[in-house]
């Protein structure tokens, strides 16, 4: 599990759909953003070894996030429902997260409809 936090244009992020940012307009974004790389997947290695794969047609990787590497975390940016989701971010995310929202004239919400 964890806490999401949601790029949106709605009032409620779960009404993200009714006011969506458009997968193309979040493509765009991230080829004009030289911080970001579309991967449209994520991957990571269990302490097991074992290799945990997630694919999302949108699912960008934020490679200036300062806790990145190959055995580190990763700030995974993944587009879903009309808006951009990211799991357990930090304050340094939050502040990418806020510069993005900026941009599409949107609002940056946690899970609990908490603006930041």
């Amino acid at each position: 599990m964890g806490y999401d936090f949601h790029i949106t244009r709605a009032s409620e992020w779960s009404e993200s759909e009714s006011l969506p940012i458009r997968l193309d307009e979040w493509k765009e974004y991230v080829a004009s953003d030289p911080e970001f790389r579309m991967d449209n997947f994520a991957e990571i290695k269990t302490p097991q070894g074992e290799t945990i794969r997630f694919d999302s047609e949108g699912l960008a990787v934020w490679t200036a996030y300062s806790e990145r590497g190959e055995d580190s975390n990763r700030a995974w940016f993944d587009y879903s429902g009309g808006r951009i989701v990211v799991k357990n971010a930090d304050d340094e995310t939050l502040e990418k997260m806020k510069e993005i929202a900026e941009f599409f004239g949107a609002k940056v919400l946690g899970d609990d409809g908490e603006e930041y």
